[in-house]
């Protein structure tokens, strides 16, 4: 058999830059990599059971300015010999390996557990954080210790957009999910994308969840104020129309509220929340959050 040659390549995008006034939230923020990059599909990290932990889908964070990203070529060379011979004429018919009832009980345990899935991009991925440290992994240790058995995913890209958001949904959502909590739009503010396109990605992500039965949370985002004060209103405004055309979706106004614009709570990029700043952001989040979950006996 011919060697078989898979190359595969990878360019992140990043959100560099920041606006350092205070109360606004806004940043100013530049991108660096291809658009169509930022939109791949990528594979969800789950925790595990009895007590989860939270991965982040993609490690790749927002670089501060100047920094490019290279591209990854990983050749990987396959190559088969063909073998013959007749198989022992008493050769012993291959066996299911035994499955105790127990770990089957375990197994759909674990499958049973309702989810609560973080869609957005850094800022969720949770950029130059530990793990533990960010948002839903936070989110994921107050479960724990309030009693409630649920299942945080970190579905967060960095440089994603909304489009993004909207090809990995499927993705995203497998399982019994009980809430998304849906942090998409800062990449398309920083792009200059038009308004009109991320409302639309927006409210397809928020009516193909709620027909699946799933609560949504929906945090409002600010654009850059570098493209005028229409089109950073216009921005504002999707998410306000957002939650008062979508029956039951909880909003969130500004997910960054109390951390942007802050350096003492942001990394020395001046966007992406630290320690501190996240756990501010997960605090508010579960004020929203602990009313829509129910304890399971």
């Amino acid at each position: 058999m011919s060697p078989l040659f898979l190359v595969l390549g990878t360019g992140p995008l990043s959100l560099v830059g920041a606006s350092r006034r205070r109360g606004v939230g806004a940043s100013l923020l530049r991108e660096v990599g291809s658009p169509a990059e930022a939109e791949a599909p990528a594979l969800r990290v789950r925790a595990d059971a009895p007590a989860p932990r939270v991965r982040p889908l993609v490690k790749r964070g927002l670089q501060p300015p100047r920094h490019f990203a290279t591209c990854a070529v990983l050749a990987i060379v396959l190559a088969a010999a063909a073998c013959g011979g007749a198989e022992p004429e008493h050769a012993a018919a291959p066996r299911e390996p035994a499955v105790s009832s127990a770990t089957r009980a375990a197994s759909e345990a674990v499958v049973a557990t309702p989810r609560i899935v973080f869609l957005g991009d850094s800022l969720t991925a949770g950029y130059g954080l530990a793990q533990k440290e960010a948002v839903p992994a936070l989110i994921q240790a107050r479960l724990n210790a309030a009693g409630y058995r649920y299942e945080v995913v970190n579905a967060g890209v960095s440089g994603d957009t909304s489009a993004g958001g909207l090809s990995r949904l499927d993705w995203s959502l497998e399982g019994t999910v009980a809430a998304l909590v849906v942090e998409l739009g800062a990449n398309d503010g920083l792009r200059g994308l038009p308004v009109g396109q991320m409302k639309q990605n927006l409210t397809e992500i928020i009516t193909r969840a709620q027909q699946r039965g799933i609560k949504v949370i929906l945090t409002g985002m600010e654009a850059p104020p570098n493209y005028g004060p229409l089109y950073t209103a216009e921005f504002r405004q999707v998410y306000r129309d957002l939650a008062k055309e979508h029956d039951d979706v909880t909003f969130v106004p500004f997910y960054l509220d109390g951390v942007a614009g802050d350096p003492s709570l942001n990394l020395s990029d001046g966007i992406h929340p630290n320690a501190a700043g996240s756990r501010i952001i997960e605090e508010k989040l579960w004020r929203t959050l602990e009313p829509l979950l129910e304890k399971q006996d």
